[in-house]
């Protein structure tokens, strides 16, 4: 069920800072028409840090059901607080999502047994398909390996966002225990696929959803150079989407698609000009603009 192309997908906001649900219903209409193999919202790319728990939860029922079954809606549904993620996922569960992406406690930084614990609680009391998501950029710690190993062995812990972009430590996840590993940086997603990754949760897919899932079809069917020149073909655009902090980028590229307003919620803010002219000019490359 998790693999392919999954788009972390952008918050759309008003200019008033509330949920533009209508805009949020085209985007995910855009997805599925564009073949992105699943919906991840509510992640660091659907700026989750900023909505408020009654908000995201409005996202992930809203998303749940206007996707209706079509393709996998695995919601995101972490917090530093155990207690506040065990929240999070049974209304994840409830809503009918497939699946709660997790990410590791940030600021706390806990030991590998802290982070095991963390997630063993969560998985034995809920009861939903786990993701785990290991992001050590933006939670200042890094879940070994060994921790994973640990962790697949629980029943309902399937996959792995993986956004450690060090192929070392995917390689040996995959040598080390038996779960799904899926991307979560899109410049590596090829490499990622070439030792035994199954797909992407992507920032990119927002903007290019189709192309990113021919990049993972096309590997999945053998068709290994088509792959690989799609690769080369985004790389540009895989670098533009974090020459600021991440959604900046991608927002602004979806508000220059005339998909979005480019509202973030403080402490985001828009882009900056020199960068925006940068972005601007990758997208033209691409003929997206």
């Amino acid at each position: 069920m998790f693999g392919g192309s999954m788009v972390a997908l952008v918050t759309p906001f008003k200019e008033n800072g509330e949920i533009d649900f209508k805009v949020l219903e085209d985007l995910i209409e855009f997805h599925i028409r564009e073949k992105t193999d699943g919906i991840v919202p509510c992640g660091c790319t659907g700026e989750a840090a900023t909505l408020k728990h009654e908000e995201q939860k409005k996202v992930i029922e809203f998303v749940v059901n206007k996707v209706n079954k079509r393709i996998p809606v695995i919601a995101g549904a972490g917090s530093n607080s155990t207690t506040e993620a065990l929240g999070l996922a049974a209304f994840a569960k409830k809503a009918g999502a497939d699946a709660a992406l997790l990410i590791t406690p940030y600021y706390n930084k806990p030991t590998p047994q802290g982070q095991y614990l963390h997630y063993k609680k969560i998985a034995d009391e809920v009861g939903v398909p786990v993701i785990l998501y290991n992001v050590p950029g933006r939670t200042g710690t890094n879940m070994l390996p060994e921790t994973i190993a640990r962790l697949s062995k629980i029943k309902n812990i399937v996959a792995i966002k993986e956004a450690n972009p060090s192929l070392d430590q995917v390689s040996r996840i995959i040598s080390l225990c038996d779960i799904t590993v899926l991307s979560g940086n899109d410049s590596v997603t090829l490499p990622i696929l070439c030792v035994g990754g199954k797909g992407v949760i992507s920032v990119a897919a927002n903007v290019v959803p189709r192309k990113i899932h021919d990049l993972v079809q096309n590997f999945q069917d053998g068709k290994i150079q088509e792959a690989q020149k799609i690769h080369l073909e985004l790389f540009p655009l895989f670098e533009a989407l974090f020459y600021e902090t991440n959604p900046i980028p991608v927002k602004e590229s979806l508000a220059l698609m005339g998909k979005i307003q480019p509202n973030l919620r403080m402490p985001l803010c828009r882009m900056g000009d020199a960068n925006k002219e940068r972005l601007v000019k990758v997208l033209k490359d691409l003929g997206l603009v």
